[in-house]
């Protein structure tokens, strides 16, 4: 089992709690985004039409994040991976009341210790309620008004449903569930895998290539979930297969463009310069393949990701490995360790 230092999901499982957090079902909330990227824009647009009070803050907006955050009810953090443990390490300088909601929105691994945003949130701040919210959101959507669902999921059950009832509407349901680390996991591993689709599509591989890639994704993404504790039931609904299928499904997703790109020839750098945005996949990819190395884990898609990406192979090379592997049985959901 993979040691993300002493801040390893076994509490995950325990009963909901809900300390620390008063009854706010049907108040109308102060809500602070952080992050200001089209998915924090997103969040903030559904925060709105509920007549939430929406603060919006970034790095280069006009407000001190003490002035952001002082009154908020509900913290949302929709900034990218690399700033996560950055922002959370400020706002326990600044003292937040244990009140105080923090939803994480962010998809990625840190490199140097593996742990998810949720836990990176939860270690520095152990007296705030943690939401993970995840789901098959794609930002440009989301912004049109299309229906869409997520999840939202916490050990503190109250916390939970406050974040569920202050963005849920006829056109974002939102449900809960008390797996966080699971639900965070499948919103993160699936970029990896949108990569992949996208090299699918760009070497022009047809729809049953695709369709045994995204089948095929979903027992790699619960064998590296096994590692951190998650639910493998929490892989087949809205956060894992959901969030899989809308991310591999096309150019609205950053990271099913870079594996495009890859495909047509394209360099890496050139790829995440024409984004002009961040792809968390790249770098969920690399934390993957060390993770793989040290746990002796066979994830046949990450890696060959890994591969392509780090230019030791090319996409075409990398189907044909895969098509090559000895055949095996089909293993959908992998035995625990």
């Amino acid at each position: 089992m993979i040691d993300t230092v002493s801040h390893r999901n076994r509490s995950d499982k325990c009963r909901p709690s809900n300390d620390g957090v008063a009854s706010r079902l049907n108040a109308t909330l102060r809500i602070t985004v952080l992050g200001a990227g089209a998915w924090g824009s997103a969040l903030a647009s559904l925060a709105r039409r509920n007549d939430q009070e929406v603060t919006m803050w970034s790095r280069s907006c006009g407000i001190s994040l003490a002035e952001a955050v002082a009154s908020a009810d509900i913290i949302l953090s929709a900034i990218s991976m690399k700033g996560v443990r950055s922002v959370a390490t400020q706002l326990q300088e600044l003292g937040l009341s244990s009140s105080q909601i923090i939803i994480t929105a962010t998809k990625g691994l840190e490199p140097e210790t593996n742990l998810t945003p949720s836990q990176i949130w939860q270690s520095i701040l152990p007296k705030n309620p943690v939401v993970v919210l995840s789901g098959p959101n794609l930002s440009k959507e989301i912004e049109q008004g299309l229906p869409a669902t997520t999840v939202m999921a916490s050990r503190n059950e109250l916390a939970a449903q406050t974040a569920q009832n202050a963005f849920a509407s006829d056109k974002f349901r939102v449900y809960i569930n008390h797996d966080p680390i699971g639900t965070e996991l499948g919103g993160t591993l699936k970029n990896v895998m949108a990569i992949a689709a996208g090299i699918c599509d760009g070497l022009h591989l047809g729809v049953n290539a695709k369709s045994a890639l995204i089948a095929r994704s979903l027992p790699e993404m619960i064998r590296i979930g096994q590692l951190w504790d998650a639910s493998p039931e929490t892989f087949v609904g809205l956060s894992g297969l959901g969030d899989l299928l809308a991310t591999c499904s096309g150019a609205l997703s950053r990271n099913y463009r870079v594996g495009f790109g890859l495909a047509q020839g394209h360099s890496l750098e050139q790829v995440i310069d024409d984004l002009k945005s961040t792809a968390e996949g790249v770098n969920t990819t690399r934390v993957l393949a060390e993770l793989a190395r040290k746990e002796g884990l066979d994830l046949p898609i990450s890696r060959h990701v890994y591969r392509v990406i780090q230019g030791e192979i090319t996409p075409a090379e990398a189907v044909d490995s895969l098509m090559g592997r000895t055949p095996e049985p089909e293993n959908i959901m992998p035995h625990a360790a």
